[in-house]
């Protein structure tokens, strides 16, 4: 069974993101960016075992995925979340959870018949 052109379109825009999510240290960046707003490369190295370079190469995955947006002001570089980056990715896991519930309650209709 094929899945719909649209199903098919999803998934592959939330592939990116959901790579991005599988790593502590960019969950991290992107909890931080969500509490604390826009952030420099520095403020976001301080206080953190994370050298500067890897900041950079992680938040550069996030760009790249489409969950954070960069601004430069002078030689600096400042990041915040892009607004609704992660609508694709929950509509991709509400649709998830929508087929198991119908799926579920098939086998509970099914079994309820017996």
């Amino acid at each position: 069974m094929r899945k719909p052109a649209a199903a098919e379109r999803l998934r592959q825009q939330c592939v990116p993101i959901f790579a991005a999510l599988g790593d502590a240290t960019r969950l991290s960046l992107l909890s931080r960016l969500g509490e604390e707003g826009e952030q420099s490369i520095q403020s976001l190295t301080q206080s953190t075992s994370v050298t500067r370079q890897a900041v950079t190469k992680h938040l550069h995955v996030l760009e790249r995925a489409g969950l954070v947006r960069c601004r430069e002001q002078g030689r600096e570089r400042h990041y915040s979340l892009t607004p609704n980056a992660l609508d694709s990715a929950r509509d991709y896991l509400e649709a998830i959870a929508q087929h198991w519930d119908d799926t579920l309650m098939r086998l509970k209709s099914h079994a309820e018949r017996k």
